[in-house]
């Protein structure tokens, strides 16, 4: 990724909380049919004994090929992507002065590098599928629980998807939030998204 220094994140701190904020990621993989890409909601965890930057887990489907086309510590890619939106120039005032701006795109995204690993275990992948729910489910009135579901049913789902495990050995962010811009004309492009309800890019 292109990555120009006024636009890199490096605090680890920003970059988990965006991945915690948007944990449906798009899994790239590299197999005998060439690229693929899954998008996967995933489960960050960053403590003590996960590995320097943390590990990512997730399930699949078992009819999905993505697990037994992987290796063994293959070298996989994780894009976590936060809120996104065109930037007219007509938003900056520096515009009106010289007309020297031209239309831009900003967004903000972590790239996770790691090396995956298969988790075809029951216990895993019912471990996973409860915190990812409870995560989930915490700001419901009455949040669902697994313990919800007929326990023959829950088995029958659990059975039906394979546990992944991601452990991370570079996290990459990238914020294109218009550091580059004079304050005048960065409030004017706020302003503006806040007008058009994209209140998360405004920020």
């Amino acid at each position: 990724m292109y990555l120009p220094p006024h636009f890199a994140v490096t605090d680890p701190e920003m970059l988990h909380q965006l991945i915690r904020a948007q944990p449906l990621g798009a899994l790239i993989t590299h197999g005998e049919s060439g690229l693929d890409a899954n998008h996967l909601p995933f489960e960050f965890e960053f403590d003590v004994g996960e590995g320097e930057h943390g590990v990512l887990r997730a399930h699949v489907a078992r009819n999905n090929p993505l697990w037994q086309e992987v290796t063994e510590g293959q070298e996989v890619l994780v894009i976590f992507r936060a809120a996104d939106g065109y930037i007219s120039p007509n938003w900056y005032p520096s515009k009106q002065e010289h007309h020297k701006q031209v239309p831009t795109w900003n967004y903000a995204v972590v790239h996770a590098h790691g090396r995956i690993r298969v988790r075809d275990d029951a216990r895993f992948v019912r471990r996973l599928l409860a915190t990812l729910t409870r995560t989930q489910e915490a700001a419901e009135p009455s949040p669902w629980k697994m313990a919800d579901a007929p326990r023959d049913y829950l088995e029958t789902m659990v059975q039906a998807v394979v546990g992944i495990e991601i452990e991370i050995e570079r996290l990459v962010g990238k914020f294109k939030l218009g550091q580059n811009k004079e304050a005048a004309d960065r409030l004017g492009a706020a302003n503006a998204l806040q007008e058009r309800g994209q209140t998360a890019l405004a920020g």
